[in-house]
């Protein structure tokens, strides 16, 4: 059983190029997971944005398998008949035998089909089926954990799905089964326990064990060996990508950015009403998003390098402010009276300033009409000073601007107010630091900051998230692929991915945390050395080094990184049908793999060196008009020849970058 892992992430410099005349039409990929049309978790991203490229590949032979949400289904999926006759045969005699099994089209990009299987209209077979999971594997199940039982039931209808699919089969069938998680992974156990003809992968991609033991603050990465006993018979690392949509000149994602900082700083304008005393044009946002782990997501460590920040920021007396919004959905149970009130106020302010407009416009238009020059005492009249004050008085604020957005139903015990409490952030006039805690998914339908999260990432200027237990991140590559430089770590996935790949990965945006090797107190200042740092770039510098964050999108597009999962699906075919199918691959090297150069405007440096901000030359500095795009080609040229990168206008199978 082929076991694809994204717990750490490395090159494999054994993977074959994938034969570009394999016949599929003799295989069938069922792909399953919790999250098939249902948004929990990162995991969700992985399949929604891997489904374009496994289509491309398999065409109608490829079948995500589910559960069947009926509220995401209402959004996301168009119900269908099976034009495959197997499958249509299948899912008659499961609906037939006591089951709800839907067919359709999930509306993303790729429409992969999608067979939902309805766990709650099998539950009476809940308490056999767990009797028979002990019998047969000796696996016991807690009677009351709802997960589990999901997980039990979920389990015993996808394999009930591949065992009946090829019994409806009219020649022996080729089929594979990828699995995602523990919440699917039952069906893989069955699978082998019943004996049924399929070639299996298993993705994890984290484990609760790790998850729990980093949240008890043991040293866990430096005692793995010690802890986690990890086993597998073939084992292959799979990065994870994103579908990366590429700009025919690079001002166009620049602009977009101008565009969603300039919605960021509206709902700023009135978050402080009564408190803006300091210059939006010379305010940097920052963010960290996610689940809402308090220290495996590293908000302890971001908190801590905050209020570090706020006093280097206020003892040099930086005119730079910095806003640090928190994007961690916890319980609350409505918005912040006082934010509501804030972004009133704002609107209110706008309409006196465009009624007051609209009426100085009207005089001024009608004293040109007669050829005179307007009498600039008399374009204002006495209303017009009495709405602008009243708009004033509206403004006056007794209170400081608030922490939270929300009402948080925990408040006395929530970790990040709690630490806001104790480090003393409380959005004062002399902190050069605010803090912004929105305890909720982004909606672009919100009241109160109606963005969607990738409009907001795309306004910000830097993505923090110093995790300490992060199997991959997708919220960095989420910023790198749009342009905007982030922090990781040499804990997570992504930090380490980069570091392998990139020889200097501050210079194009990347910053890398240190909290493997170091001690919290030195990580913390390490993170507040990088933002302080990044507070001290002048505008061009950030735009320069936005471009270079951009220019590695190309590393993390599903077009390059599917490659693993191609070879993942080719090795189990041919474990399970070898008669068929062939898998040879290649003796690894002595080759360290590739890895993306230095910018060429950035001077020579040695290899440990870390860059703080984007160094570019004298030439740069001068006085003449600066070319992005011009800029952007010399890097683009310089990154793409060590290695081949797939044609994103061509639709064929990626192979394994050249070797330098």
């Amino acid at each position: 059983m082929p076991l694809a892992r994204s717990l750490s992430v490395t090159s494999l410099s054994g993977l074959e190029e994938w034969d570009e005349e394999f016949d599929r039409e003799d295989a069938v990929l069922f792909e399953i997971a919790w999250e098939v049309a249902n948004k929990v978790g990162g995991i969700y991203t992985v399949i929604q944005t891997k489904a374009r490229l496994t289509c491309e590949e398999w065409g109608e032979n490829y079948f995500l398998v589910g559960p069947y949400m009926e509220s995401s289904v209402r959004t996301q999926v168009e119900l269908i008949e099976p034009c495959n006759a197997t499958l249509r045969r299948t899912i008659d005699k499961m609906n037939s035998s006591g089951c709800k099994v839907y067919f359709g089209r999930w509306l993303i990009e790729g429409s992969p089909y999608v067979i939902l299987l309805d766990v709650g209209f099998t539950a009476w077979s809940l308490d056999r089926w767990k009797s028979e999971l002990w019998e047969n594997c000796s696996i016991g199940v807690p009677w009351f954990d709802r997960e589990a039982n999901d997980a039990v039931l979920f389990g015993f209808l996808t394999a009930w799905l591949l065992g009946e699919f090829a019994a409806q089969c009219d020649e022996p069938p080729h089929i594979v089964a990828h699995f995602h998680e523990w919440l699917a992974g039952l069906g893989l156990v069955l699978c082998r326990q019943r004996q049924l003809p399929v070639a299996t992968i298993f993705t994890t991609h984290a484990t609760l064990l790790g998850r729990y033991l980093c949240a008890g603050n043991v040293d866990f990465y430096n005692k793995l060996a010690e802890i986690h006993i990890y086993l597998s018979l073939s084992d292959i690392v799979t990065p994870n990508g994103l579908n990366v949509k590429k700009f025919s000149a690079m001002h166009e994602f620049q602009n977009l950015h101008a565009q969603s900082k300039a919605r960021i700083q509206e709902f700023v304008r009135g978050h402080f009403y009564g408190h803006l005393d300091f210059n939006l044009d010379k305010t940097v946002f920052l963010f960290i998003a996610g689940r809402y782990e308090f220290s495996n997501k590293g908000a302890d460590i971001f908190l801590e390098a905050l209020a570090r920040l706020n006093y280097l920021l206020r003892v040099n007396h930086s005119e730079v402010t910095i806003i640090a919004f928190f994007i961690m959905p916890a319980r609350t149970n409505n918005f912040n009276v006082e934010t509501l009130k804030g972004q009133a106020v704002r609107k209110q302010l706008w309409d006196t300033a465009q009624t007051v407009k609209e009426r100085f416009g009207k005089k001024l238009y009608e004293s040109l009409l007669v050829g005179q020059l307007p009498d600039v005492s008399k374009m204002l009249d006495k209303e017009d000073f009495t709405m602008m004050k009243r708009a004033i008085f509206a403004t006056q604020r007794q209170c400081l601007p608030p922490i939270c957005s929300h009402n948080m139903l925990e408040d006395s015990s929530d970790p990040i107010l709690n630490c806001i409490r104790r480090i003393g952030l409380f959005n004062s006039a002399q902190d050069r630091v605010k803090v912004i805690f929105h305890p909720e998914f982004l909606s672009s339908t919100s009241p109160l900051l109606p963005m969607d999260y990738e409009e907001f990432v795309r306004g910000c200027h830097l993505g923090v998230f110093p995790s300490y237990y992060e199997p991959w991140g997708y919220t960095p590559a989420e910023c790198t692929v749009m342009g905007i430089p982030s922090i990781s770590t040499n804990l997570s996935g992504f930090g380490c991915f980069m570091e392998e790949h990139i020889a200097d990965p501050s210079a194009y945006g990347i910053y890398i945390l240190d909290r493997r090797y170091r001690g919290v107190d030195e990580s913390c200042n390490q993170l507040t050395s990088f933002l302080f740092q990044f507070c001290q770039q002048s505008r061009r510098q950030r735009i320069i080094q936005r471009n270079r964050t951009e220019r590695l999108s190309d590393l993390l597009d599903w077009r390059y990184l599917g490659r693993y999962y191609v070879s993942a699906r080719h090795m189990a075919l041919a474990k399970a049908f070898p008669d068929t199918f062939i898998y040879e691959p290649q003796e690894p090297t002595s080759a360290t793999g590739f890895r993306y150069p230095r910018p060429a405007s950035v001077p020579p440096s040695p290899a440990h060196s870390l860059h703080s901000s984007p160094h570019h030359s004298e030439a740069e500095d001068e006085e003449e008009p600066y070319d992005e795009d011009l800029e952007a080609e010399k890097d683009r040229v310089n990154i793409r020849q060590p290695f081949n990168l797939p044609n994103r206008n061509k639709n064929h199978t990626v192979g394994l970058p050249e070797k330098n």
